[in-house]
């Protein structure tokens, strides 16, 4: 099995990070977004001005990007500014090896480093590796609502995971 690294998404990662998440909006219910969004939403990523915004890139040794996490606003009102949203996206091909285990405490060790609260993340069902990725990382379930996603001509359901980080 390859060596896996993370660090700081750059510029020149987006590219890789739009060919992940597009392949997940056509392909799964892993995100309910049913057109890819343009590389202006993933630069506000890359970009964002809140303490609490990261976006990290898992590399494998040639520094080819293999996944990507990020952190952001979990909602637009001040007195949440200290939870963060967070999202994992593996490439498929690299699934299995163990890559969210590394890329998701960086995330979440980066997080809590800038002074984040509380991270929660929403996921898709069913999904089983990643509510097991989630628990393995320290979250919680909190709840699940049913059939709050539209995709594919089904309705989905949705939990909730959460996880205190300081």
């Amino acid at each position: 099995m390859p060596d896996f690294s993370t660090r700081n998404a750059e510029e020149r990662d987006l590219a890789a990070i739009v060919s992940i998440y597009n392949y997940a909006v056509e392909n799964s219910h892993a995100t309910f977004d049913l057109e890819p969004p343009d590389l202006d939403y993933w630069r506000a990523r890359l970009d964002g001005n809140h303490p609490g915004d990261h976006l990290l890139v898992a590399v494998d040794g040639d520094d080819d990007v293999v996944g990507y996490a990020y952190s952001w606003s979990y909602r637009p009102r001040p007195a949440y500014d200290l939870t963060r949203e967070t999202s994992i996206y593996i490439d498929r091909r690299f699934r299995g090896h163990g890559i969210g285990r590394v890329l998701y405490p960086a995330l979440l060790e980066t997080m809590a480093a800038s002074g984040v609260h509380t991270a929660v993340a929403l996921i898709a069902m069913p999904n089983p590796a990643s509510e097991k990725l989630h628990l393995n990382c320290g979250f919680t379930k909190v709840g699940q609502m049913k059939e709050v996603g539209y995709k594919f001509n089904e309705w989905i359901d949705v939990a909730w995971y959460q996880r205190m980080l300081s």
